[in-house]
């Protein structure tokens, strides 16, 4: 019995000094920084997993910033840095977007990516942002600015034209009754918010 017992403890202590083991190798392996994990995506599908995977949507920045929202005054809310979302993992719409902006110009300019605001209506349902991108000239959208529990984050596409993704974006969402305008760039009340990327 007293064998026993202590052939036991052993084999206690030596799943313990594993797993601390384990755990210390793991712990001093250091995450890629955002222009290391960028320099090795090739395609906009490394950028399409990665917010798959990683992106949240944030709720309480939403709430954050539809509680401070006045008409006709600056966004309420920061837009983060690509590296701040790649870092975080998490953003509203803002954010999103523009980390899929800036990343896919990036791995290639041919995706020529933009910014595109979408005016919602009714005005209770907030106004949304997404990212284009052309694949072999034609129109896409990146869209991972919305909650996983929603279904409709993707690359969706292509398009003939804003307007057909506007009449696309409608139908993917049941409260909306229209779009009041669809376009390219960010909307005024956001450009105060946009981070200068020009150092990074």
């Amino acid at each position: 019995m007293r064998d026993y017992l202590h052939s036991k403890k052993i084999l206690l202590f030596l799943i313990f000094f594993f797993s601390v083991f384990v755990f210390l190798s793991c712990a001093s392996i250091p995450l890629k920084s955002y222009d290391e994990q960028v320099s090795q995506w090739t395609s906009y599908k490394d950028v399409q997993i990665w917010m798959e995977n990683y992106f949240t949507y944030s709720i309480s920045k939403l709430k954050e910033g539809m509680a401070n929202f006045k008409p006709g005054q600056p966004l309420p809310i920061p837009i983060n840095t690509p590296r701040q979302t790649y870092e975080e993992r998490t953003g509203v719409c803002y954010d999103a977007a523009l980390f899929a902006k800036e990343t896919l110009n990036r791995i290639d300019p041919s995706y020529e990516a933009e910014i595109v605001f979408i005016e919602r209506r009714p005005y209770f349902e907030s106004n949304h942002v997404v990212c284009s991108l052309k694949i072999d000239g034609k129109l896409y959208i990146m869209d991972y600015g919305v909650p996983k529990k929603t279904m409709r984050r993707g690359v969706f596409g292509p398009f003939s034209s804003l307007e057909e993704y506007g009449d696309f974006h409608v139908n993917q969402n049941p409260k909306l009754n229209r779009i009041k305008s669809i376009s390219f760039g960010w909307p005024e009340y956001a450009k105060v918010r946009v981070p200068d990327l020009s150092n990074l």
